[in-house]
């Protein structure tokens, strides 16, 4: 039956094949009541054309059939709701199971064919009711319907059914159960049917590979899907357009665009005509990779090859632009250009642009753009206005974001979760809280209900501030409202919890999330072992640590380098290395912030060669220093000498990294130390005219060079010079004057600056006080030096204390 079932062919009707006895003036109109039949007419119409339907099977009459059928269903109005309908009513009054399975074929194929997809399911699943399955052939049918109507979990089922009522799957239906599996996320289970489909001897098509290339590309498995590439010659399958699409895209997608381009080249090779989206694609991946020009001369060859680049070419190589060197201006440039040449720019692509231009804080020229395209005939959506607002309110514009809002009120936009929250999360990041709050009343008031992430946003705000009670109120609000708090709502409070180092109450909260149902992320874990490792709370943080792992939870790079950080700021240098290779052995590679880690704590510990050890390492893996590798590295290589500290410096330039306060002062104190004092006020100016302000430790080491020089009155003048910058002079300061000039005999000098020191507060240390009350006394000057042994007793400073070392007092 099936063999000749699947022979029938359904032609157009023909007017010589119309039957004269089939009451088509029947069909009336429903609006018009005295033409509507009685029901017991209806009820006779039907009769007529089932009675007539089944004469037309019986004769053997298909074609004729197939097109009456057809028009039964089609017809509008319908004796027949649905092609179930009809369907239940030719088998309720019939016992010809031969007949009744022909007409479910024809009524499938019918609705396959008219794009009535979900009717095909429902008389797929009719049949199964009735014990009636149908052929292979309308099988495949089903499935293709099932598949153009996205139903993919329903391709899969009947796959699944198929295959366990004995049908064998050609490659055909393989390839769409293939796809729904991709679609579906499944990657492995496509595989599978993959391999499934070759043991059975059918022959996979270059659907099927381009289905599997596709799924392997998203997935970013681009070295897998070379493999099937490469198998597709094998089996002398020849690559289509969507092959060479899928694996182009899929490079660019990896990095890969040279390939992707070798792969363009064998296209014009093989005669495989290129589509728009294989150029997008190239476009895209030529601006991922920041290779600008090569991406305009790309758009050139779009131009070249007979394609008219549109919107969306223009939003890749608008995005490739804004983020390069070149630029908003290049990019305006291009606008301009696809302007004047008549390109359409729809409300996606002028979103990209607004984006790039508003990020760049150029948000005044993105209105400018947006009222050009406005005049072009563009009509703004809420995302491009979402976007004006966000971009008011990063460059902290708040009249001119709330009148974006207001102007989508005006033109019939209802601004929604989006643009209020920038508004909001502006507000709490500026720490005008009520501000915030007042936003989120107007918010309701104009009936748009607070999302998850506005609620998020308030949290994070209050939890900046240390207003945790409000914090706990909003969770309980939005529980209230209905809006259940996610692993980012409590994130926010673990987070400002744990950097006001209150890690108890931090995992009071853990522990609540938990008991409510929200699972912790690995980012949650490190935020408070990070904490706990601030405050110093090593054991704490290991507990964390090991319930992580309890949890399969996997730890971040983040994770092992706050743990390394905390061993390392405890002196634990041997629990941070074990630490340090647990990295490794994990599948993690270390990063720079490890290595800047423990070249901290060698530092720390005094051991210089262990520090350039790990900074030759970091080199060699490719990893770039940063500032922060320099700091203890700098300061850390006192006992190496200058000139290590010199090539230290250079190579850091060399990297392109300027040079901050911390490192400048590193420097001028090494010179000053080692009596290059020249070198060390020559590096001051530098500072300076690089735009870096020196501060308190700066002076010191400058104050320090002239003392150690005897040069008086240069060191008075530097003081001024501090005070004038708005620098106080501090106890530090202050005793290095004192110190410094005791040294020089000058003890008037000396207890001038005592004074001073005594009327801003400071009191200095019983060994200078005692020596400078000496030297007054062998000066004959007793008055003063009465004067400070009867402060020293008035301040409880009559036990001497230790000698402290000028040079340690100019690092503090």
């Amino acid at each position: 039956m099936a063999r000749r079932l699947s022979k029938l062919q359904y032609r157009p009707l023909t007017s010589s094949s119309k039957l004269s006895f089939i009451p088509f003036s029947t069909t009336v109109s429903a609006e018009n009541p005295q033409n509507s039949t009685t029901a017991d007419g209806q009820d006779h119409l039907i009769n007529d054309q089932i009675h007539n339907l089944r004469v037309l099977l019986q004769q053997g009459r298909n074609d004729t059939a197939y097109n009456f059928t057809k028009s039964l269903i089609l017809s509008n109005p319908s004796s027949f709701s649905s092609p179930s309908h009809l369907l239940s009513f030719f088998t309720s009054s019939s016992d010809d199971a031969s007949l009744n399975l022909t007409l479910s074929e024809m009524l499938l194929s019918v609705c396959s064919e008219s794009k009535m997809h979900s009717q095909v399911s429902e008389l797929y699943d009719f049949m199964r009711q009735e014990g009636r399955l149908p052929s292979f052939g309308y099988v495949r049918m089903i499935v293709e319907s099932l598949v153009e109507s996205k139903k993919f979990d329903n391709v899969l089922d009947l796959f699944k059914e198929m295959v366990g009522l004995g049908f064998r799957p050609d490659k055909l239906v393989y390839g769409r159960a293939m796809l729904a599996a991709v679609k579906l996320g499944d990657l492995k289970l496509a595989m599978e049917l993959f391999e499934t489909m070759k043991r059975r001897k059918v022959v996979p098509n270059v659907f099927v590979y381009n289905v599997l290339i596709g799924g392997l590309c998203k997935e970013k498995r681009i070295r897998d899907a070379e493999k099937l590439f490469g198998e597709m010659s094998v089996r002398n399958l020849v690559p289509n357009r969507v092959t060479f699409n899928t694996l182009i895209d899929g490079y660019c997608k990896a990095g890969e665009v040279d390939v992707a381009i070798g792969l363009r080249e064998r296209m014009k090779k093989e005669k495989v005509e290129p589509s728009i989206i294989t150029f997008n694609s190239l476009l895209s991946g030529l601006c991922k990779a920041r290779r600008i020009e090569e991406a305009r001369c790309m758009l050139n060859e779009i131009k070249c090859n007979g394609f008219v680049p549109d919107g969306f070419t223009y939003s890749i190589i608008f995005d490739g632009l804004l983020k390069s060197d070149d630029g908003a201006g290049a990019a305006l440039d291009l606008y301009r250009e696809a302007i004047g040449k008549g390109v359409k720019i729809d409300n996606y692509t002028c979103s990209i642009l607004l984006n790039g231009l508003c990020k760049e804080g150029k948000v005044e020229k993105a209105e400018e753009v947006l009222k050009s395209l406005v005049e072009h005939g563009l009509v703004p959506g809420e995302v491009i206005y979402n976007t004006i607002v966000n971009g008011y309110c990063q460059i902290g514009d708040m009249d001119r974001a709330i009148l974006t809002i207001e102007q989508m009120e005006s033109r019939g936009l209802r601004p929604n979760c989006i643009a209020f929250n920038s508004v909001i999360d502006k507000f709490c990041e500026m720490q005008m809280i009520d501000k915030a709050e007042e936003w989120v009343k107007k918010m309701v008031g104009k009936g748009i209900a607070p999302s998850v992430e506005t609620y998020n946003i308030l949290i994070d705000g209050y939890g900046r501030l240390c207003v945790f009670s409000r914090c706990f109120q909003i969770l309980e609000e939005m529980e209230e409202n209905g809006e259940k708090p996610n692993v980012i709502s409590y994130g926010s409070l673990i987070n400002c919890l744990c950097k006001d180092g209150k890690i108890l109450e931090a995992e009071m909260v853990l522990r609540d999330m938990v008991g409510r149902g929200v699972l912790p992320n690995a980012n949650i874990y490190n935020m408070l072992i990070d904490g706990s490792c601030t405050v110093g709370k090593l054991r704490e943080a290991l507990r964390f640590f090991d319930e992580m792992s309890k949890n399969g939870i996997g730890a971040t790079i983040v994770t092992y380098n706050s743990l390394i950080k905390g061993l390392c700021k405890m002196g634990k240098l041997k629990e941070a290395e074990e630490m340090f290779f647990l990295i490794t052995s994990t599948g993690h590679c270390p990063d720079v912030i490890t290595y800047n880690s423990l070249i901290s704590g060698y530092s720390n510990a005094g051991n210089s060669q262990k520090c350039l050890e790990l900074y030759e390492t970091m080199k060699k893996l490719g990893l770039k220093p940063t500032i922060n590798t320099f700091h203890p590295l700098i300061s850390g290589c006192s006992k190496e000498g200058i000139k290590l500290k010199e090539t230290l410096f250079n190579e850091m330039l060399q990297m392109n990294l300027s040079p901050d306060r911390v490192v400048y002062n590193a420097m001028i104190h090494c010179y000053q130390e080692t009596g290059h004092v020249q070198k060390a006020f020559s590096l001051q100016k530098e500072m300076v005219d690089m735009g870096v302000r020196p501060d308190n430790k700066t002076y010191n080491s400058l104050i320090l060079g002239h003392l150690k020089e005897g040069k008086l009155s240069e060191t008075k003048d530097l003081v001024d010079d501090m005070k004038a910058k708005g620098l106080i002079p501090e106890a530090d300061t202050y005793s290095l004057l004192i110190q410094g000039h005791c040294d020089l005999k000058d003890f008037n000098g000396a207890y001038v600056w005592y004074r001073e020191m005594l009327e801003n507060g400071f009191l200095p240390n019983v060994c200078i006080c005692n020596e400078l009350s000496t030297g007054l006394r062998k000066d004959g000057r007793l008055q003063e030096a009465q004067s400070i042994c009867s402060e020293m007793i008035a301040n409880g400073m009559d036990n001497l204390d230790t000698n402290e070392d000028l040079s340690d007092v100019a690092k503090m």
